[in-house]
């Protein structure tokens, strides 16, 4: 008979405790310690007497290695994030924020891998059968071979999927919903959540399904549960967008069976979501047909795709002592930076100005190389000078005001040559073109040869405006 001991169990970090307590020593977050009971049962029992337990065989690492044929859904984008498919017996895991169109997503990649031929299963813990064929029928897909179930428990759950012939595509939506008998907690505890997932995982080993899990995310982004699911999982998907733009961005925080710098990107419709075969130029579908100050063109690579897209910067005076820094879809440390270079080291003073830097259309970008189309923008801003509308802008800026090489330059090139830019304003390169595609270089060394470089700009079209402090009112 199984012994119940007692542990208290933080929910957002994982760590066992002996005792309740209002702070977690391990992530330092209040009131998430809860009491959680583990059964120790046979198995657990052997290990502490020191017995072994039953004999498997091993196998030799220079075996049959030949690759498995993968599940394609037919989304390009989801595949393409994937490595090119979903290798049976894999196990994903996607997140995003709610309403964000992970539901939508997998009911069509369920549908397109149903279609193909094979057995497909979309377990719902959320919703009810009859809620699923109402987004399925919205959606076009009523009429898809999918296999419905709307069930928590999941050793049922897993008695089901091993009865009949093997499926081939397993969506369980959400794994925080999951719960089991065999564990004395509540559902979307960290014992239930990583015991649930176990079972799944096995199961998809053991009968070549690949497995989909849909996961919960917390207030700071991150999937809600134990990390300890993340590492069991072979793959990590992150799903993003804003609800302002209809536009979402396919992730892999990490993948077994492919790269994790590849990006998926779809637009959401009335007809669910679709693929964008071309971000680039639904992007920058917004910009006005003049020229205006404080826009910049940066020509970014996300994963292993070219992503043009315009960075916006107001650079306004302020009555305030403090003046205010906002940034959307750019780290705000990375802003400073910039700033803290344009001052020291071109001769700019922007103490005695609001900032205000936009990535346009909801993207949020990473890559150090945005920081020479920031520094256009901000530069453009402040002295009102418009900067070239066919141009794009890519590179670091170091703290020394120099500005340094990135990579993937002729892909960023190509990209802008392709969309109909004919200059680009990038660290000095050697070449002029790419893959036949001539597009006009100029080096921008340093930060202050690029406030030069727009300052003259500025004089050929209106005056700069002065560096100084504005009046207070009264």
């Amino acid at each position: 008979m199984a012994k119940i001991r007692a542990s208290y169990v933080c929910q957002n970090c994982g760590a066992v405790t002996q005792r309740w307590q209002g702070k977690c020593d391990s992530c330092g977050e209040w009131n998430t310690i809860i009491e959680e009971a583990a059964a120790l049962g046979v198995g657990g029992a052997a290990l502490r007497r020191g017995t072994t337990g039953r004999t498997f065989p091993l196998e030799d690492l220079a075996g049959d290695s030949r690759p498995e044929l993968r599940v394609v859904t037919g989304i390009a984008e989801l595949d393409r994030v994937a490595g090119g498919g979903f290798v049976p017996g894999s196990a994903t895991l996607i997140g995003g924020e709610p309403g964000i169109g992970k539901s939508t997503l997998l009911i069509q990649a369920s549908a397109a891998v149903a279609r193909a031929g094979g057995r497909v299963i979309y377990v719902s813990g959320e919703e009810s059968t009859a809620q699923v064929r109402l987004r399925a029928a919205r959606l076009g897909l009523a009429e898809a071979p999918v296999q419905l179930a709307a069930q928590t428990l999941v050793e049922d759950i897993v008695a089901t999927l091993g009865s009949g012939d093997a499926p081939k595509f397993v969506v369980v939506d959400s794994i925080q919903t999951m719960w089991s008998d065999a564990i004395e907690s509540a559902p979307g505890t960290v014992s239930q959540v990583r015991g649930s997932v176990q079972a799944l995982i096995r199961f998809a080993k053991a009968s070549g399904a690949a497995l989909l899990l849909v996961g919960h995310v917390t207030k700071d982004g991150q999937i809600a549960g134990p990390r300890v699911v993340e590492h069991m999982v072979d793959a990590v998907f992150s799903f993003e967008g804003d609800g302002a733009h209809a536009f979402r961005l396919l992730r892999a925080a990490k993948n077994r069976f492919g790269a994790t710098d590849e990006v998926g990107v779809f637009e959401m419709t009335g007809g669910g979501l679709a693929e964008v075969p071309n971000p680039s130029a639904l992007f920058l579908a917004g910009r006005n047909g003049a020229a205006s100050p404080g826009a910049a063109v940066f020509a970014g690579v996300e994963g292993a795709r070219p992503l043009l897209v315009e960075i916006q910067a107001l650079v306004a005076p302020t009555t305030l002592g403090t003046p205010r820094r906002a940034v959307v879809g750019w780290e705000p440390s990375r802003l400073a930076m910039v700033l803290a270079v344009l001052e020291s080291h071109a001769g700019l003073k922007l103490g005695q100005y609001d900032v205000y830097l936009n990535v346009a259309g909801g993207l949020r970008v990473a890559e150090p190389a945005a920081d020479l189309a920031a520094a256009a923008a901000l530069v453009s801003s402040l002295t009102g000078a418009a900067l070239p509308h066919d141009a794009v802008y890519f590179g670091e800026i170091a703290l020394s005001g120099s500005v340094r090489g990135v990579t993937h330059t002729g892909l960023r090139l190509k990209e802008a040559a392709k969309l109909g830019f004919t200059a680009a304003f990038a660290p000095p390169s050697p070449r002029g073109d790419v893959d036949g595609a001539r597009i006009a270089q100029t080096a921008i060394d340093s930060a202050a040869a690029l406030v030069a470089r727009v300052a003259a700009a500025a004089v050929e079209t209106k005056p700069v405006r002065p560096h100084s402090r504005p009046a207070r009112p009264g």
